[in-house]
């Protein structure tokens, strides 16, 4: 009955906006790219704090809903190949960065931490081989100057530790690269030592401190970082279009959401600064990321935009001039043409609400 009803408001609430913009060539994109973006999405666009786009598409072939199937199998699972709705959940990957920024963000907010704190402070693994003076500022920005693994091979490696001891004690054995601050590398690395030191700081699990700090104000009903035994900050959460639409209208209302503050301004503000600067020498980013900047959790697109797509597809965006935010959900592992697909997206989205 509750998800009933959350549909019934989204389409009430679509029912008194859609008419004024005209979305028809973002309809036609999604129904023309569906197919080549793992055979579903859906994409919700919020202004004004409502919803005024929900879309979905379906356009699974054969060969897509035979793997879903032989997916679901080795799970023990049946296969679900019905559309995707604002309630579907699924692996979000590397958007789970925006969350775990946020909530790191929540700590300094509230002083019991600084981005200028140095991790061996609160980690005495990393100062024995010479990391402790990494800044949870290099953590957010995956300018911790360490040389991690490749993402893929690196989360599921973390999947098989006891602990976010065991966590920690791994990082500390990775080399260095170049001094913190100075190297840019995407991984899940810097996030996973910043959740590691909240832990210490707030005294409970990472997951417990994010539904309490970030997921229960902001009504993500079904967003969490999973029950193993080492949270991934940097990529382990599972998430739905509406709830983490919430989280973004978040940011585009700089820290408050439905009248609550959850970040402040300022913190809201330090995230989306480019700190990939042309003195930092950049080690790894992402094809689908192209020339952007990256802030703290977040891509920066350009002057006004920011962003944190995911392995498997999904595109979360906040647009700060035009004053929208959109969540495009999808699941498929072929990144090529992403970057492109996002751009031509997001101009669509854009032309709509002109």
């Amino acid at each position: 009955m509750r998800k009933v009803f959350l549909l019934m408001t989204l389409l009430l609430c679509l029912g008194s906006t859609q008419a004024q913009q005209n979305f028809s060539e973002v309809d036609k994109w999604l129904d023309n790219h569906a197919d080549e973006m793992g055979g579903r999405l859906i994409l919700l666009v919020c202004k004004d704090g409502k919803i005024v786009y929900n879309k979905d598409a379906n356009n699974m072939t054969r060969k897509q809903k035979n793997f879903a199937k032989y997916a679901a199998k080795k799970q023990g699972k049946t296969a679900d190949l019905s559309d995707f709705t604002p309630t579907t959940r699924l692996p979000i990957a590397s958007c789970s960065k925006w969350l775990s920024a946020a909530l790191v963000m929540t700590f300094v907010d509230e002083g019991k931490l600084s981005l200028n704190d140095t991790v061996g402070k609160y980690l005495p693994a990393l100062s024995k081989t010479g990391k402790g003076d990494i800044t949870i500022s290099n953590c957010l920005s995956h300018m911790t100057g360490i040389k991690s693994p490749d993402l893929r091979e690196d989360l599921e490696e973390m999947k098989t530790l006891g602990s976010m001891d065991e966590a920690i004690a791994r990082i500390a054995q990775f080399p260095m690269e170049g001094k913190p601050g100075k190297v840019f590398r995407y991984s899940n690395t810097g996030l996973q030592i910043a959740g590691a030191v909240i832990e210490k700081i707030g005294g409970k699990s990472f997951e417990a401190l994010f539904s309490e700090r970030i997921a229960k104000p902001l009504e993500m009903k079904n967003t969490d970082f999973g029950k193993g035994k080492v949270p991934l900050p940097a990529g382990g959460a599972g998430s739905t279009p509406v709830d983490y639409t919430n989280f973004l209208t978040m940011i585009l209302n700089k820290g408050t959401f439905h009248g609550k503050r959850i970040l402040s301004e300022k913190s809201v503000e330090l995230m989306q600064i480019n700190r990939v600067t042309p003195d930092v020498k950049v080690a790894y980013s992402p094809a689908e990321a192209g020339s952007f900047g990256y802030g703290y959790g977040e891509w920066v697109m350009d002057n006004s935009s920011v962003s944190s797509q995911g392995m498997f597809g999904s595109y979360p965006w906040v647009d700060n001039n035009k004053r929208y935010c959109a969540f495009l959900m999808t699941f498929y592992l072929k990144p090529d043409s992403r970057k492109e697909r996002y751009a031509e997206l997001k101009k669509l989205v854009d032309k709509a609400l002109d």
